[in-house]
C-alpha cells in the first residue's frame, strides 16, 4: 500500500509530461503505515486565488503541491490536462523545458501546501 500521486517532469524532448507514481508505505508501526522519510527544505501554506491562472511556467524547484481546498486543472505541453482536488498531490519536477499551467476551477477558495524538496531528496 502507498499513496498515489501525479508527477510532472520534463522529458528528453523538452516537453512536460504527467506520470502516475506511488509513494510506497514500507514502514509499519501498530496502526500506522508510512513512507520512508523524504528530505524537505520548507513548507509553504498558500491561498492560490479563485481565478488566478498561472500561464505557462516551470516549477521553480522540485516540490509537492498538495491541494487542501478547491479544484485545479493542470495542463502539460502536449495538451493533456488533469483535475486535482482536495487530498491530491502533485510532484512538480519540470524545472526546465516548456512547463505547465495551473487553472483554479469553480468559485470556492483554493488553498494548497507547497512542500519544497531538499535538492538531494529521493522520491521512491
Amino acid at each position: 500500500m502507498g499513496k498515489k500521486i501525479i508527477r510532472i517532469y520534463t522529458g528528453t524532448d523538452g516537453e512536460s509530461h504527467f506520470e502516475d507514481i506511488e509513494i510506497p508505505f514500507p514502514i509499519k508501526r501498530s496502526i500506522v503505515e508510512s513512507s520512508d522519510p523524504i528530505k524537505v527544505m520548507e513548507v509553504i501554506f498558500a491561498d492560490t486565488g479563485i481565478r488566478n491562472e498561472t500561464g505557462w511556467h516551470n516549477a521553480s524547484r522540485r516540490q509537492f503541491f498538495i491541494i487542501l481546498e478547491g479544484e485545479h486543472e493542470i495542463e502539460v505541453t502536449n495538451g493533456t490536462k488533469r483535475i486535482l482536488g482536495p487530498g491530491d498531490i502533485l510532484l512538480a519536477e519540470d524545472t526546465t523545458g516548456k512547463g505547465h499551467t495551473v487553472r483554479p476551477l469553480g468559485d470556492k477558495p483554493h488553498r494548497a501546501v507547497f512542500v519544497v524538496l531538499d535538492p538531494e531528496a529521493i522520491i521512491p
